[in-house]
């Protein structure tokens, strides 16, 4: 690394703070200032479930509330690559979340959004020849590589979630 490398990097920081950066865990950023002070609604189906459980990683657990989260997610799953028999081999499991934070004192909302991901399995099932012809039977491994895919989906939707939070929420409204 050059000198001029070095001090360009080095004076990166004040050059951001001149222009009113904040950091979002830093003194008076977004990050302390929602930590541990947000309620999530509770989940009513599998993926709210994994959803939630990493909402709460990112913002923690809240004693006593100051902001509600809620939100909605959906998700449908999309076949990505056929064989010339018809057989789908890969699939997508595609998620959409729409979410709402609001203050609990007076229900102002501090920030809302919504994010879309997706995430992608192999099919392993084996094809099977029917009177009404062919069936693909799931096998345990496809059935488990689609668990696992929606589990990264939520992660990855949370993660979005909680950077729009973030970087977005308007704490003084």
């Amino acid at each position: 690394m050059s000198s001029f490398d070095r001090r360009t990097f080095l004076l990166m920081p004040l050059a951001l703070a001149a222009c009113g950066f904040t950091p979002v865990y830093g003194p008076g950023g977004t990050g302390t200032a929602l930590y541990g002070r947000i309620r999530i609604d509770t989940p009513d189906s599998q993926d709210g479930y994994y959803l939630v459980r990493n909402l709460v990683e990112r913002f923690g657990r809240a004693a006593t509330p100051e902001y509600l989260l809620s939100f909605t997610v959906s998700t449908s799953e999309q076949g990505q690559a056929v064989t010339a028999q018809g057989d789908i081999t890969r699939y997508s499991i595609v998620g959409t979340a729409d979410f709402t934070l609001r203050r609990a004192a007076d229900e102002v909302i501090v920030a809302s959004g919504q994010v879309r991901n997706f995430a992608g399995y192999s099919a392993t099932g084996i094809a099977v020849e029917t009177p009404e012809g062919k069936l693909n039977a799931s096998t345990v491994q496809t059935l488990a590589a689609g668990r696992d895919a929606r589990e990264r989906l939520m992660v990855m939707l949370a993660d979005q979630i909680a950077t729009q939070v973030l970087a977005t929420a308007d704490l003084s409204a």
